[in-house]
C-alpha cells in the first residue's frame, strides 16, 4: 500500500505528482497550519524522486499576489474597454447562463463554443467534452492539445491501431542498446528523464538525436544529426534506405506482424544517402554511421535493443503525421514495436496531454478514444449520459480552425474557455487575438489573469492542483492520483463545481439527469470509467482505489503489442509517405528558417512560470538563437536587440549567438507575450490528417531595433 494522505498535528501530508509536464514526477506535498506548502521530491518511476527548477517552485504560485479568488466580470457588459471587477459566484454564472441561452436561441447550438486543455484532470476533461455535447449541445469543442500530439495520434491510430505516448514504461530506456531521438529536447522540457538515457549510455548504450539546433540533450548525445527544420521525414527514408540496401531488416517481424512494406521500401528506394544529404543538410557519413548503429542494435542482429522516440520537432509541421509515419515505418522494419527494450513512442509533453486527448474534448471524439461518428460508440456514450443518441452533435472544427472562426458570420459568437491561453500559444497569435475580440462573449475559467482572461468579459477563478483532487494519464499511459491538500485560496471553485453550476441554469433543450455533472471527482471519474468501457483506451478497470494502492496503473497493457496489434487484423500497418516542402519558403526578403521551442525554466504559455521569481530570474526575457555569421551580417552584437519578422508580424527579443547554430536557421522560445511573442510570427498552415499548425518551420528576417538612450 503507497500513503496517500496523513495528517499530524495542523499538518497534512500528501503523495501527490508535479502540476508540469507529461512526466507527472511524483511528489510529496506537506501543508502547515496556514497553508503553507512544501514541496519533496518522490519516489516515482519517471523521476526517481528527482524534480525540475519548475517542480520544486510549483507551490510559489498558490499564493502568488496575481492569483483570481473571486469572480470577475466587466465593469459595463459588452464594452472590454471598462475594468475587471469582482462579482459573486450567483451573478457570475447567472450572467454567464443567460448570454450563452440568448446566443444559442439567437444563433443556434453552435454559435457557443468551448475551448479546453491538455493540462486538465481526466474528470474534467471528460465532464467539459460532455458539458459541450449535453449541456449546450454544441459541436464546436476542441482544445490546445491539438497544437501538441495530434500529428503523433493521427499516425500512431493508423499505424499502429492504438495512440499511447509510449507504449511502454520510460524505464525500459535504461536497458536497450541505441535510441534515436527525434525532435524532442528532453535536457529542457523533461530534465528527470534525461536520467534514463544516462543510464542506458552507462551501460553502452548510444544515442542519436535528430534536431536542427544543439540543444542540451544532443550535447549528450554519441550522434547529433542537425538537419534543416522540416526535413526530418527524408532522415528517416534515408535510414530505412540504408537498412534495406544492408538487408538489415526484421523480415520474419515484417511479414508475420505487418502490411504494407513493400510500397514503402519501394519508396526509399529514391532516397540515398547523397540525395537525403541536399536535402537535409546532414552529411551522407553521419546517416550511414546512425544506421549502422541502429543495425547492430535491432533485435533481429542479437543486439540489446532500440527505440525511436518522436517528439515536437518532427511533428508541429503541416507534414508531421506523413514524418511520424517514416519514423514508424524505421521502427517495424527493423521488428522494434513489442520486443523486449524496444519499440517506437512519442513523448507526450502537456501534463494530462495522454489522458486529455482520450475523453472527449477533441472535436471528434467520444470518451475511451472513441470516434463521434461511429453509430455504435454514440448508441453506448448516449446510454450512460442518459441523453438520446440523436441529440449528441457530429464533429466540429479542429482547435484553430475552432479560434479562427470566432466572432465570424458563420462561427460562434461566444466562446467557453479553460485551462488554455491562446493569445500566446496559438500559431499566427496575432490573427487569433483579433478573432477573441470579435466575439460576442468570453468566458475563461483560470487561476491567473492570463493573456487569455484579460481579454474575457467573464473570468471564474479555478483551483490549483493541490487544492483538489482527480487523475492525470502520465506519457505511458499509466493513471495517476492527484490529491489536495489545502483548501481552495479565497472563492476559487473546482472547473467541476463551475460546469455543475452552468449546466444547472442552462437548460438545453434536451431532458439529462439532474446528476449530470457531479462536482466529486471520484463520482465523474467512475463515470468517466463506464463511458471509456470497451473504447481503445479504456479506464473501466481503474479505480480510485486501485490507484491509492497502487501508486499509478497503465490502462491497457503496460508493454504493448507483444503478441498482436489493436487493428483488424492484428498486424501494424506501415504508410507510404515522401519528404514535402515546408508550408512556406525563405526568398531574398525573408532569407532565414525561424524554428520555435521551449526552455527548461519555462513552460508552454508561460501564464504560470512568468510568476515565479527563481524561474524568471532564470529565464527572464525572450532571445532569438542565431548564428554569429548571420549576425555579423546584420551588424548585430551578442545581446543586440533585434526584430525578427515574418509575413505575419514581428517580435522584439535579444540576439544570442551560437556557433553551433545552422547558419540558415534562428530559434525563439514560445513562452513570452507582448512584444517578444514568437507565435506572432509562426503560421497557421494545417497537417491535412491532424491539423497540427507548422509551428517549427516559416521564412523571416532579422534586423537591428535602435533603442532609446
Amino acid at each position: 500500500m503507497h500513503s496517500t494522505r496523513t495528517t499530524s498535528g495542523l499538518t497534512m501530508t500528501v503523495a501527490t505528482h508535479c502540476p508540469y509536464c507529461a512526466l507527472q514526477c511524483g511528489m510529496t506535498l506537506t501543508a502547515d497550519e496556514r497553508s503553507s506548502v512544501g514541496i519533496e521530491g518522490r519516489e516515482f518511476p519517471t523521476n526517481r524522486g528527482s524534480l525540475c527548477q519548475k517542480g520544486w517552485t510549483a507551490a510559489e504560485l498558490l499564493d502568488n499576489p496575481e492569483r483570481i479568488t473571486v469572480p470577475l466580470v466587466r465593469e459595463r457588459q459588452g464594452d472590454r474597454s471598462s475594468a475587471l471587477v469582482p462579482t459573486s459566484w450567483d451573478a457570475a454564472l447567472d450572467a454567464v447562463a443567460a448570454r450563452l441561452r440568448e446566443t444559442r436561441q439567437a444563433h443556434g447550438p453552435d454559435a457557443v463554443a468551448v475551448f479546453g486543455g491538455g493540462g486538465l484532470t481526466n474528470e474534467k476533461a471528460y465532464a467539459l467534452g460532455k458539458f459541450a455535447r449535453v449541456a449546450l449541445r454544441t459541436s464546436q469543442i476542441d482544445y490546445n492539445g491539438r497544437f501538441c500530439m495530434s500529428s503523433a495520434a493521427a499516425a500512431g491510430n493508423a499505424a499502429l491501431g492504438i495512440d499511447r505516448g509510449l507504449p511502454f514504461p520510460l524505464t525500459d530506456l535504461r536497458e536497450t542498446g541505441a535510441v534515436l531521438l527525434v525532435g524532442s529536447n528532453l535536457a529542457e522540457t523533461m530534465p528527470p528523464a534525461v536520467q534514463h538515457l544516462v543510464a542506458m549510455r552507462e551501460r553502452g548504450g548510444l544515442l542519436i538525436v535528430i534536431d536542427p539546433r544543439q540543444t542540451r540533450t544532443a550535447q549528450l548525445a554519441d550522434l547529433h544529426l542537425q538537419p534543416v527544420p522540416g526535413t526530418d521525414l527524408a532522415l528517416a527514408l534515408g535510414l530505412l534506405h540504408i537498412l534495406c540496401a544492408g538487408a538489415h531488416l526484421d523480415v520474419d517481424y515484417i511479414e508475420a506482424r505487418t502490411t504494407g512494406f513493400a510500397e514503402v521500401r519501394a519508396t526509399v528506394q529514391s532516397y540515398w544517402p547523397e540525395r537525403v544529404e541536399r536535402i537535409t543538410g546532414v552529411p551522407s557519413a553521419q546517416l550511414r554511421r546512425a544506421a549502422a548503429w541502429l543495425a547492430a542494435e535491432s533485435p533481429v542482429r542479437g543486439g540489446r535493443g532500440v527505440f525511436v522516440l518522436s517528439g515536437r520537432g518532427g511533428e508541429q509541421h503541416a507534414s508531421g503525421t506523413d514524418t511520424v509515419h517514416g519514423f514508424i515505418n524505421l521502427a517495424l522494419a527493423l521488428g522494434l514495436p513489442g520486443r523486449p527494450a524496444s519499440g517506437f513512442g512519442t513523448l507526450t509533453g502537456q501534463g494530462n496531454g495522454q489522458g486529455g486527448r482520450e475523453h472527449g474534448q477533441k472535436a471528434d471524439q467520444l470518451p475511451g478514444y472513441r470516434s463521434i461518428n461511429d453509430p455504435r460508440a454514440r448508441e453506448h456514450v448516449a446510454g450512460v449520459w442518459g441523453v438520446p443518441v440523436d441529440s449528441i452533435p457530429g464533429p466540429g472544427r479542429s482547435a484553430f480552425e475552432l479560434l479562427d472562426a470566432l466572432g465570424t458570420p458563420a462561427g460562434p459568437r461566444a466562446l467557453l474557455l479553460m485551462g488554455s491561453n491562446p493569445v500566446v500559444s496559438a500559431p499566427d497569435a496575432n490573427r487569433v487575438t483579433k478573432r477573441l475580440h470579435a466575439l460576442d462573449l468570453l468566458v475563461v475559467s483560470d487561476f491567473v489573469l492570463s493573456e487569455t482572461a484579460a481579454l474575457a468579459d467573464v473570468v471564474l477563478p479555478s483551483t490549483q492542483w493541490a487544492e483538489e483532487d482527480g487523475t492525470m494519464t502520465n506519457l505511458e499511459g499509466r493513471v495517476i492520483r492527484r490529491r489536495a491538500v489545502r483548501t481552495p485560496a479565497g472563492a476559487a471553485r473546482s472547473d467541476l463545481a463551475i460546469l455543475n453550476g452552468l449546466a444547472a441554469r442552462l437548460g438545453s433543450g434536451v431532458d439529462f439527469p439532474a446528476d449530470a455533472f457531479p462536482t466529486d471527482a471520484e463520482t465523474v471519474f467512475a463515470e468517466l470509467g463506464r463511458a471509456s468501457a470497451g473504447g481503445r483506451a479504456d479506464y473501466s478497470r481503474i479505480t480510485y482505489g486501485r490507484l491509492d494502492a497502487e501508486d499509478g496503473v497503465f490502462w491497457g497493457d503496460e508493454r504493448m503489442f507483444t503478441e498482436r496489434f489493436p487493428t483488424p487484423d492484428g498486424r501494424a500497418r506501415f504508410h507510404r509517405v515522401e519528404q514535402a516542402a515546408t508550408a512556406e519558403d525563405v526568398d531574398d526578403e525573408y532569407p532565414l528558417i525561424l524554428t520555435t521551442g521551449r526552455l527548461l525554466a519555462q513552460y508552454q504559455s508561460g501564464a504560470q512560470t512568468r510568476r515565479v521569481a527563481a524561474l524568471v530570474e532564470a529565464a527572464a526575457s525572450p532571445f532569438v538563437e542565431m548564428h554569429p555569421s548571420i549576425a555579423e551580417a546584420c551588424g548585430l552584437l551578442e545581446n543586440s536587440t533585434v526584430r525578427v519578422s515574418t509575413r505575419r508580424g514581428s517580435a522584439d527579443a535579444v540576439a544570442r549567438l551560437t556557433a553551433t547554430m545552422r547558419v540558415d536557421t534562428i530559434f525563439m522560445p514560445f513562452h513570452w507575450a507582448g512584444a517578444g511573442r514568437a507565435n506572432s510570427l509562426t503560421i497557421a498552415a494545417l497537417d491535412p490528417t491532424s491539423r497540427m499548425p507548422e509551428f517549427k518551420a516559416c521564412a523571416a528576417r532579422i534586423d537591428a531595433v535602435e533603442v532609446a538612450a
